[in-house]
């Protein structure tokens, strides 16, 4: 008889028998992982060093692979269409999650391999990006300089964050001055003999992107096949590592980014420069198909948008996630939209990719 109570933390399927799943030492334990789960995860862990990006060197601290759950009440609310899937890289652990884990770990090895004392990155004020990133550096033991533009009433629960994770804040007038001041700064620092490290804006550059090329190996191994994967796309980083990751694994799964802020042939541009970069990096030639969707950006980055504020309430009402309404929000308005439309089948299976942000709702 099946226990619904016994189920993996992972796939989500309830198990026939206790024995069937692994669980912690203690008498409390965490998850559990089913045989079949458990498998796919020790071939992961097996094959990684035949994978291009396995012998790229890289920090081990985010908690892999994240769950990936079907979301029933949402399809249901939408009225049927196609399955619906979210993975949670909201679950990954280090300085409140998100995807940005991912690709830190790598820029943060090369920064160690350095022999850096100091990183430097910039964003906004309610940065997650900047977060994670004075989060990671206080975990590994680096210095963290934050050049941050932007105003808000209070004080956004990003900044307190960064500053509790001990960072140095330089706030800037806007967008433009962010990259000279980190440049200064960095040269500061190395006059006073220090050793910075500077890190490219959402760490979205060809060796962060590795990070996501393993994302894209976590859903390739799931026992599902997804069709497509929607997710939030800005500085193109994110993308880029899911479109090489699936064509390096020879996986027919399409990657629709869904932009928060610039133009579709913006981003899509950059985000082909980046593969091209991993390309290079790993030795190996690849031109993934590149799809971004601009439809959903509304009055601009950081601006909430009805589409948006809809997604944040059908996800949390029917399926208990909260989304942000910078990123996730819009990208899942443009996939609830796509449903909608019937542009896929009932037999297609949809991949929310969550990839966190959800501090941008909160003040200190």
């Amino acid at each position: 008889m099946r226990d619904d109570s016994l189920r993996c933390s992972f796939c989500r399927k309830s198990q026939d028998v206790v024995r069937k799943l692994i669980s912690s030492p203690s008498d409390y334990p965490r998850a559990y992982i089913c045989d079949e789960c458990l498998q796919v995860c020790n071939s992961i862990l097996e094959e990684q060093d035949g994978r291009p990006w396995g012998s790229v060197p890289h920090l081990d601290l985010g908690l892999y692979p994240t769950p990936i759950d079907e979301m029933l009440g949402l399809q249901e609310a939408l009225g049927g269409g196609p399955r619906l899937y979210i993975k949670h890289d909201d679950y990954i652990g280090p300085g409140f999650g998100g995807n940005k884990v991912r690709k830190l770990e790598y820029i943060l090895a090369e920064a160690q391999a350095n022999d850096a004392d100091t990183v430097l990155t910039i964003g906004s004020i309610r940065s997650n990006h900047a977060r994670v990133t004075a989060a990671l550096a206080a975990n590994v033991g680096l210095k963290c300089h934050l050049i941050l533009n932007g105003q808000a009433s209070g004080t956004p629960a990003s900044l307190y964050l960064d500053e509790l994770y001990g960072a140095t804040i330089h706030r800037v007038a806007n967008r433009e001055d962010r990259v000279p001041t980190m440049h200064r700064i960095a040269e500061e620092l190395s006059a006073n003999g220090r050793k910075p490290y500077e890190i490219a804006l959402g760490a979205s550059v060809p060796l962060g992107s590795l990070g996501c090329m393993r994302a894209a190996e976590e859903i390739a191994n799931c026992p599902v096949h997804f069709d497509f994967v929607f997710h939030s796309t800005s500085s193109g980083g994110t993308q880029a590592g899911l479109a090489a990751g699936f064509e390096s694994l020879h996986c027919t799964t399409k990657v629709i980014g869904v932009s928060a802020d610039d133009s579709s042939e913006s981003i899509a541009t950059q985000v082909a420069e980046i593969v091209q970069g991993v390309a290079t990096l790993l030795g190996t030639p690849l031109d993934p198909r590149i799809s971004v969707d601009d439809r959903f950006v509304g009055e601009g980055y950081g601006i909430p948008t009805p589409e948006g504020l809809e997604a944040i309430r059908l996800f949390a009402r029917h399926e208990g996630v909260v989304l942000d309404p910078v990123y996730t929000a819009k990208a899942a308005a443009a996939m609830i939209a796509r449903i909608r439309a019937r542009d896929f089948t009932a037999n297609q299976n949809i991949l929310f990719l969550h990839t966190g942000g959800q501090l941008a709702l909160f003040s200190a």
